[in-house]
């Protein structure tokens, strides 16, 4: 196994056949959190061999979708379909030393074995005798071009290793049929791609889902044939649904992209992959990246599969909105008040204090960046909305409320300063003056700010719909009212 004095190399290496799936990107995390803790290098590389489902527009959207959340790779992208030679010359060194052979069955013969087994319940196992030819009659199949697949001799025994998660694993040998490593085409399968790479990446730690386990085996063979070094593995679990299930699209949005267009911010999205599959060994929750490098440690690392529940997902999104600082939530917030109409960036940033002030305001009281907008709508439209329940609670008396909502403006108006304390003690001495409590005022000057029942507080509203606006909105509301009453 890897030894404890290497600088340790990791890699995250996804098929480009569609979008990064949130298995994928907390695959990715933990190498990243891995490597980052032990002051050793995540690598990236694209597997990118099956040419007819790769595609270069999931290429695109596995880096955005990284380089959104933040985990950058310290060394160039390698891309597997650009290492056939490569491939192909390990496969070669294994026909040298005797760890392979070449099988020349045709492969029309070897799809009906298998399917006369499978006629019978049985399952189809190549048979090593099969392939067993002399060596002038394997020169000549050579001379004449036939062609042959390249196959791995399966020694006898087991194959163990120790799993950084599951600990002892052990497979015996005789449940592992030889193996094609290269097919005749000359293009080589999975096991045999793999393994080239991570000897040529000088990976140390191979770190992946626990639905890779059959396949270590015959990986920890091959890099026992070729003479190289076996890294560690760790093997994590899986991702589930609420329901139990593999995470699948019924279950809700499964591509990281998708929650970056959801209001969700990369440090929350992190803070949520890491513990499906991870535990800091205490309570905690909400991690900064910082916080999450630092308590990173594989022996947290469980068995037992991760449930995805968006509902924590939003409430850890909640949580990161409240605690990162304002410079850091601006970026992903400025996009969303653009998309629903409310400012452009330059308006919001030619208005930096009252901006980073209402983002304050509003950040504890939403779980995405799109809620915040929804809740700003209030402080850059001319007018409001009315909800007809909000009406009907606080304006249930359309005379008095009209009349209170007049002598409220009228108070405000005549203020020499717009600042919530000036604007506090002069609405509470109009309630003393009219002998009610000063709810029977805000409640009613709520809605007609807001339209809502529910918002910040009410001089928070007032300091941040301003001076002009808030007079207005209060002229509108006794005149909706006024023609209500029929007055």
């Amino acid at each position: 196994m890897t030894s404890a004095s290497q600088r340790p190399r990791v890699r995250f290496a996804p098929s480009p056949t569609g979008f990064l799936h949130v298995g994928g990107a907390r695959t990715a995390l933990f190498n990243w959190l891995y490597a980052r803790k032990l002051g050793g290098d995540f690598l990236l590389r694209i597997e990118d061999t099956d040419r007819q489902r790769s595609t270069d527009e999931s290429t695109r959207a596995i880096f955005q979708g990284l380089e959104w959340l933040g985990l950058n790779w310290d060394e160039e992208v390698v891309h597997q379909g650009a290492n056939l030679a490569q491939h192909q010359r390990d496969a070669q060194r294994l026909l040298d030393v005797g760890a392979a052979y070449r099988d020349f069955t045709p492969l029309a013969e070897i799809e009906r074995l298998r399917n006369d087994a499978e006629s019978r319940g049985l399952a189809f196992r190549f048979d090593r005798r099969m392939a067993l030819i002399s060596a002038s009659e394997e020169a000549g199949k050579l001379v004449h071009g036939e062609p042959y697949a390249i196959r791995f001799k399966v020694p006898e025994g087991s194959t163990e290793w120790n799993d950084l998660v599951h600990e002892r694993i052990v497979f015996p040998n005789a449940d592992i049929e030889d193996f094609v490593v290269l097919r005749s085409d000359g293009t080589p399968v999975y096991n045999m791609a793999v393994v080239s790479d991570d000897i040529a990446m000088r990976i140390t730690t191979v770190m992946r889902g626990d639905d890779h386990i059959s396949n270590t085996p015959k990986q920890i063979l091959l890099y026992r044939a070729l003479g190289a070094e076996v890294p560690q593995f760790a093997h994590v679990p899986m991702i589930h649904g609420p329901d139990g299930k593999k995470l699948s699209k019924r279950h809700g949005a499964t591509a990281v992209g998708d929650y970056q267009y959801q209001g969700l911010l990369p440090g929350a999205m992190l803070n949520f992959l890491a513990l499906l599959g991870w535990s800091p060994g205490d309570d905690t929750e909400v991690m900064t990246m910082d916080e999450l490098i630092a308590k990173f440690d594989v022996h947290g690392l469980q068995k037992k599969a991760g449930i995805f529940d968006t509902k924590k997902l939003e409430w850890m999104n909640g949580q990161h909105l409240a605690k990162i600082s304002l410079d850091e939530l601006e970026p992903f917030v400025t996009p969303a008040f653009e998309r629903a109409g409310l400012a452009t960036a330059a308006e919001l940033h030619a208005r930096h204090d009252w901006y980073f002030g209402l983002l304050e305001l509003l950040r504890v009281r939403a779980r995405t960046t799109d809620e915040i907008a929804t809740l700003a709508a209030h402080f850059f439209r001319d007018s409001v909305e009315y909800d007809p329940e909000a009406m009907g609670k606080q304006w249930r008396d359309v005379a008095a409320t009209a009349d209170i909502l007049q002598a409220t403006r009228d108070r405000l108006a005549s203020l020499p300063e717009w600042d919530a304390h000036t604007m506090e003690d002069a609405l509470r001495k109009l309630a003393e003056e009219r002998e009610i409590s000063g709810g029977k005022i805000f409640q009613p000057l709520r809605v007609a700010l807001t339209g809502l029942t529910v918002s910040p507080g009410i001089f928070d509203v007032l300091l941040y719909v301003g001076r002009e606006r808030s007079l207005g909105r209060l002229d509108a509301a006794v005149a909706y009212l006024s023609q209500d009453a029929g007055t």
